[in-house]
């Protein structure tokens, strides 16, 4: 493709990312929802949107959108063949963690936090929200290995750090060191807040959070509840220190996974808070579902997880990520979009032909990472795109599609030459 050109693709959009106009909203849609258009593009903007009035169906393709990974661990991933965690437990992944994190070196974080990216970036991912072991002796070179990284990707993914600590540690002297350094950095403030705990601590430390991120301008994003024990027992206390002060900086709940272990009339009210607090919510269902609520010589039936269908109806903006990938944490994952669709989609019970099923995947994690393209298809906006050899969303879904990616207009290839060009650097 020639920028100097319109170039031109006949494809299958789902219709809730179109953006709307008089010709589209008159346009066939099939029974899965998805729309035939014809999608025109030239220097790496779209420039026209035409429907197919009588498209030869099984011909056209499904495209979508490049994703958003709201929440990774690129510092830690890969690192399951010498830290594994046999049990599957929470107990078991910590302690690998810990022992993986006396071993870092810079060289080892750049190797695999780099392999994270090319796969990302060949399987269709844009924008990762990354968060990083902050604390301890290795964690200075780790910034230092992450925000390299973040620099010579950026014309391919657009990388987003968080500073991932205990609660408290943001109650400390060396808190408040931290937080300068991550606030140059434009990053975000993290955190964990899990039970047992005691709840007049915890409150402390969320105020003094809040209050620092508050004046550095810096966006929070706490795993909270990542539990099967004490069902929203962080989100309680989270909710009461918002009641008492004001926070003018995104919050990002993570996990909250035990928040769907509450009743129904409990869960109602919470979403509500939620949505009040305009609080955003990170739902992880993969990692969630291999390491919480483990019974011993049992297969557990009830499972914690976000619930995220009734965080949507309460007007709470819910995006679903991957988390860990072959660390510790969780044994699988790669760094792939459409798997995560898949495998989130079975234990979530969403539906991707339905937009509050799509949602979590597309404009839900970019609006939390404030990106300036939400996904929707329009006139003006990106032409960074996933052209799926599929045309229906069983194929799509079904874990061994053909895929090729679009960023600015082009098709992304394989070779040294084409990531030379683009800036990247020892590819």
């Amino acid at each position: 493709m020639q920028d100097s050109q319109i170039s031109c693709l006949e494809v299958l959009v789902p219709r809730g990312l179109i953006q709307c106009g008089k010709k589209i909203a008159t346009t066939r849609v099939t029974y899965e929802g998805l729309c035939p258009i014809s999608i025109y593009f030239k220097e790496g903007l779209v420039v026209n949107i035409e429907p197919i009035m009588n498209p030869k169906s099984k011909s056209l393709k499904i495209l979508l959108p490049r994703f958003v990974e709201p929440h990774a661990h690129l510092d830690k991933a890969f690192t399951w063949g010498d830290h594994p965690n046999l049990s599957g437990t929470y107990e078991g992944a910590l302690k690998e963690n810990l022992e993986e994190h006396q071993k870092r070196t810079k060289s080892l974080v750049l190797a695999r936090s780099e392999r994270a990216l090319k796969l990302a970036s060949f399987n269709g991912f844009r924008a990762i929200r990354s968060h990083v072991d902050s604390t301890g002796l290795s964690s200075e070179l780790t910034w230092e290995a992450l925000i390299e990284l973040q620099h010579d990707w950026r014309l391919l993914i657009q990388l987003e750090l968080v500073a991932l600590v205990p609660l408290a540690f943001w109650s400390t002297s060396g808190g408040g060191i931290l937080a300068k350094k991550i606030a140059k950095q434009n990053a975000c403030f993290g955190g964990v807040l899990v039970p047992p705990f005691k709840p007049e601590k915890v409150r402390k430390d969320l105020y003094n959070l809040f209050k620092i991120a508050n004046d550095m301008g810096c966006g929070v994003d706490l795993h909270i509840d990542e539990s099967a024990k004490e069902p929203g027992s962080g989100l309680k206390e989270l909710i009461n220190v918002l009641g008492n002060m004001k926070v003018d900086v995104p919050i990002t709940c993570s996990h909250l996974s035990s928040m769907g272990l509450l009743k129904p009339r409990e869960i109602k009210y919470f979403a509500t808070q939620l949505a009040k607090f305009q609080i955003n919510v990170i739902s992880l269902p993969l990692t969630n579902a291999w390491l919480l609520g483990r019974k011993t010589g049992a297969t557990a039936i009830e499972r914690p997880i976000a619930p995220i269908s009734q965080l949507q109806h309460a007007g709470v903006n819910v995006a679903i990520g991957g988390d860990n990938v072959r660390d510790p944490w969780f044994p699988a994952g790669n760094f792939d979009p459409l798997m995560l669709m898949s495998q989130a989609m079975l234990l979530a019970q969403l539906a991707p032909w339905n937009r509050f099923g799509l949602s979590p995947f597309t404009s839900a994690p970019a609006r939390i990472m404030r990106l300036e393209w939400d996904g929707s298809i329009g006139i003006g906006v990106p032409a960074d795109f996933i052209l799926l050899d599929a045309n229906n969303w069983s194929e799509l879904l079904s874990g061994n599609v053909k895929r090729k990616i679009i960023i600015k207009g082009k098709f992304l290839e394989g070779n040294n030459s084409k990531f030379n060009q683009m800036g990247i650097k020892n590819f």
